[in-house]
């Protein structure tokens, strides 16, 4: 379906139809017709004007391209827009383009392109800084073509928006040492905490996998066909939970507490998966799905507030983790009823829960006592008001390296 076409007189235009009008009546009445003449060729002006521009603006060609597509929030990006005309014989007396920005990138950028001979190319550009990650949308283009005199103006709207994805920014982090032990190889492996070194470490049957590598042991353990590993080098095995209920929230925009715990989750993800960490993402929802640093990255730049009240979910599926007990979990939390806490205390393995201080918490005591709870289990508890608060309770927190005996702690950054 071909867009439709909005032609409209400027004010130079109006001006001129109007006083072209009056020219002519008072002409008419006072019998001169050197007014008449003139009100005639005022009249005229806008209305030849309108002919001039028939098809010039679908003469008008465009393309846009967004540098780079993928930024951290708080980076630049470049839009490049370039603008022709594609006719071979006529060309195009004044254009202008404006385009469509989402009101987080700021107000629309409008050009003068001006005159464009046949076959002529001009490209324009400007910068776009998001402060919030998400995924925009950057267009339509706004199309105007004018009359060498600026009486009338054809408006089309033409092109397709392009796409920016703004991923949650991330702060560096200190290592956790290597992911597990070695074999022969620099890969890391997944640790075994009392099982020998011929133990084998199974995996689910695939199709056209041999019979005779079914290992019987674990399939009467797991209730499915499970077979020997081929591979000989694991990763640790890591889970990161994020809260992102509406209800647990606070605040809008790069200092709500949703934006912090999507930072933080981003941060700790990208470092595990970067030191060669097995990694798998949960949110309330209790879906888990296995990521790597770009994917994650990516999946957390579209997460959106949800209206699920709890977060048991989330936690029901770090308990039912396939394969066992993830190595490392980190929970990102916003504001936690007890029987959360309670249920987050059932976690096995070694834990880390990261509490957004500025979330949707009923009062400081509540934050404090679950805080407590956390602790009390085990859980090495970091309290962050911004992402920038993490990196040097990160590396407390996982120094020495994160053991399931380690005694509880709570690490905050500055009085509370």
């Amino acid at each position: 379906m071909r867009p439709p076409t909005r032609r409209t007189l400027t004010v130079r235009g109006g001006f001129m139809l109007v006083f072209g009008l009056v020219a002519l009546v008072v002409g008419f009445v006072v019998g001169q017709r050197e007014i008449v003449g003139l009100g005639a060729l005022l009249t005229a002006v806008p209305l030849v004007a309108v002919l001039t521009l028939i098809g010039s603006v679908s003469r008008v060609v465009h393309s846009r391209t967004v540098v780079p597509a993928r930024v951290p929030a708080g980076h630049d990006a470049r839009v490049l827009v370039r603008i022709g005309n594609a006719s071979a014989r006529w060309p195009v007396a004044s254009v202008f383009v404006e385009d469509g920005l989402p009101v987080p990138l700021g107000s629309q950028p409008r050009f003068t392109v001006g005159y464009l001979r046949p076959r002529a190319v001009r490209d324009v550009s400007y910068l776009v800084r998001p402060a919030v990650r998400g995924r925009y949308s950057i267009g339509p283009l706004v199309v105007s073509v004018s009359d060498p005199l600026g009486c009338v103006r054809v408006t089309r709207v033409v092109g397709a928006p392009s796409s920016l994805l703004v991923t949650p920014p991330t702060v560096p982090l200190s290592s956790l040492g290597p992911a597990g032990g070695y074999q022969g190889e620099e890969s890391p492996r997944r640790a075994m905490t009392g099982a020998g070194e011929q133990d084998p470490i199974p995996r689910e049957y695939q199709h056209g996998d041999e019979l005779r590598r079914v290992h019987w042991r674990s399939t009467a353990k797991h209730g499915e066909l499970m077979v020997r590993r081929d591979e000989q080098h694991w990763r640790e095995d890591c889970a990161v939970l994020v809260d992102t209920r509406l209800r647990a929230h606070w605040g809008y925009g790069p200092a709500g507490s949703l934006e912090t715990a999507v930072s933080v989750a981003a941060s700790v993800a990208v470092h595990l998966v970067d030191h060669g960490h097995e990694l798998r993402l949960y949110t309330e929802w209790g879906r888990g799905r296995s990521a790597s640093s770009f994917g994650v990255l990516n999946d957390l730049a579209v997460v959106q507030p949800t209206d699920v009240p709890a977060l048991l979910g989330g936690v029901d599926m770090l308990a039912a983790h396939r394969g066992g007990s993830p190595s490392l979990v980190v929970a990102v939390l916003g504001a936690v009823s007890a029987d959360e806490a309670a249920a987050l205390a059932r976690v096995r393995g070694a834990r880390v829960a990261v509490l957004c201080a500025h979330a949707a918490w009923p009062s400081p005591d509540t934050l404090r006592g679950t805080g407590e709870i956390l602790s009390a289990s085990g859980w090495r508890v970091l309290t962050v008001s911004s992402p920038t608060e993490l990196p040097p309770l990160w590396q407390r927190a996982t120094a020495p390296a994160l053991s399931p005996a380690a005694g509880p702690t709570t690490l905050r950054e500055g009085p509370r």
